[in-house]
């Protein structure tokens, strides 16, 4: 039995969200210490196999840890010695925010899925973009960038190019974020207009790669024209996808009818639709994320045109050993259909 199994039932005895900063708190006491190397030794997986050079970075596997697991930028090494091959953090916005009121995140266990509506809780891009310049991280770190609350939609591409400006010295990737469910009115900054302008304003200021990350509810219209934008841009890639609105009818959780976005397992087959849709219509990377748990979930997503994936809900549930499982998993999956590696995987179903 792994410890995680021991530790898994008293954690899951707090709230979503007290158990979240539990782990967040041992992981940091762990980052740059000797500790962080023997976690390394034990939980990554080294092939070459693995290894994917995407948007002008190099992935020495696959998997990554989805933005909102580490909002402040306060793990990315240690998150890194789990075997992670990218960390997504944030999303930061420009100023600090406290977010939304408690209760806010909420565990579905029959359903292996979360709910949250944080609300974009972070420390600000002040801060967060001195902790990242102060970072050395062995993989690539994103930030993803979301818009403050207290910022009108109609200054948004100031509130976005703040943000990215005092955080682009540390991350080697930049993600826009208009697609989280739990900010008033910013799902509406994915309108190919709103969008087109945003963009445009941080590729003036310097930001690439740049990247964007999509709703899974958008329409298909509404998602073609996203795209039509990511390519009239020359954008570096796309994220597919965020959390949705959607509540299945499969949905056994006490918490279903929580407002805010779900993830894990409940949105894995949507999520991976998505990444199809994108990946048919766009030749720019795509970076697979929704209820990836597993080294076939993941498989799934880069054979029909993933070729990174990312997770958040399924470390909650499966633990440290995540990244280490999948990575070994996908070895012996592309040793089975007889890809030399995973970028020969990728798209093949397409």
């Amino acid at each position: 039995m792994r410890l995680y199994d021991l530790a898994k039932p008293i954690l899951f005895q707090l709230d979503a969200e007290t158990a979240h900063r539990s782990v967040h708190t041992l992981l940091d006491a762990i980052e740059g210490t000797a500790a962080e190397q023997l976690l390394a030794d034990h939980y990554t997986v080294v092939d070459s196999r693995l290894s994917t050079e995407v948007f002008g970075q190099r992935f020495n596997n696959p998997v990554g840890v989805a933005a909102g697991f580490d909002k402040n930028a306060e793990i990315p090494r240690t998150l890194a010695a789990l075997g992670f091959g990218h960390v997504e953090v944030g999303g930061v916005t420009a100023e600090p925010q406290a977010g939304n009121p408690r209760p806010r995140m909420f565990r579905l266990p029959e359903d292996r899925a979360l709910i949250n509506r944080m609300g974009f809780n972070n420390d600000g891009a002040d801060i967060i973009g001195e902790r990242l310049a102060d970072t050395d991280c062995k993989v690539p770190v994103g930030v993803n960038i979301g818009k403050s609350k207290s910022a009108p939609n109609d200054e948004a591409e100031a509130d976005y190019r703040y943000t990215f400006e005092r955080v682009r010295e540390g991350g080697d990737y930049f993600v826009v974020n208009v697609s989280s469910p739990n900010t008033p009115g910013l799902r509406e900054l994915q309108q190919r207009d709103r969008l087109e302008s945003i963009l445009g304003t941080l590729q003036d200021a310097g930001a690439s790669p740049l990247l964007v990350k999509l709703s899974p509810n958008l329409t298909d219209a509404a998602t073609e024209d996203a795209l039509a934008v990511v390519d009239d841009l020359n954008l570096d890639g796309v994220i597919a996808t965020n959390t949705s609105t959607d509540r299945p009818a499969s949905l056994r959780g006490e918490a279903a009818a929580e407002e805010g976005g779900l993830s894990g397992k409940p949105i894995e087959e949507k999520a991976t639709s998505m990444v199809r849709f994108v990946a048919e219509r766009t030749d720019k990377p795509v970076v697979g994320v929704g209820g990836v748990s597993d080294a076939e979930g993941a498989y799934e997503k880069i054979r029909n045109g993933a070729s990174v994936v990312q997770l958040y809900t399924g470390l909650v549930y499966e633990g440290p050993a995540i990244a280490r499982d999948i990575n070994s998993g996908l070895l012996e999956l592309l040793e089975r259909d007889g890809f030399d590696s995973v970028e020969d995987a990728v798209g093949v179903d397409l």
